[in-house]
């Protein structure tokens, strides 16, 4: 899938945040673990589940109810309850190496949090991180 180079992205949870909103601002869930990222939604772009699109944002941290325009630096590819989820990696600048590294660890730990999340709900379906990728060219 060929990402485009920069979206408009409505960003719901703030960097270091413990509560996950929708696209509609209402709760999502408390998470047991701070969000390294600020993170949200790509404007006008549905996801495979249904969802706008997926963002999160390296390389800035800006607040909850902000729109930015920032450049696509790849993916994380997740699978939540048996569905597509992947996010989009944004930011004013390429993550460098150690971001790369500290976005697999910390999906690696999120999805063991939503496969928690899915039972409690009665979910069905896989829930899992599959790497991250990079889009061509970008350098990190």
């Amino acid at each position: 899938m060929r990402l485009p180079d920069t979206v408009v992205v409505d960003i719901e949870v703030s960097r270091f945040s413990f509560v996950k909103h929708r696209p509609d601002g209402s709760v999502d869930f408390l998470s047991p673990l701070p969000s390294l990222f600020s993170y949200g939604s790509v404007l006008g772009v549905p996801a495979a589940d249904g969802d706008p699109q997926d963002a999160l944002v390296v390389g800035a941290a800006p607040r909850r109810g902000s729109r930015c325009t920032l450049a696509v630096h790849g993916r994380v590819l997740f699978v939540d309850a048996g569905v597509e989820d992947n996010k989009w990696i944004v930011g004013p600048r390429p993550p460098q190496k150690w971001e790369w590294v500290v976005i697999g660890i910390f999906f690696r730990v999120y999805a063991v949090a939503k496969r928690g999340l899915g039972w409690v709900r009665g979910n069905p379906g896989s829930t899992s991180f599959n790497g991250v990728e990079q889009t061509p060219g970008v350098a990190g």
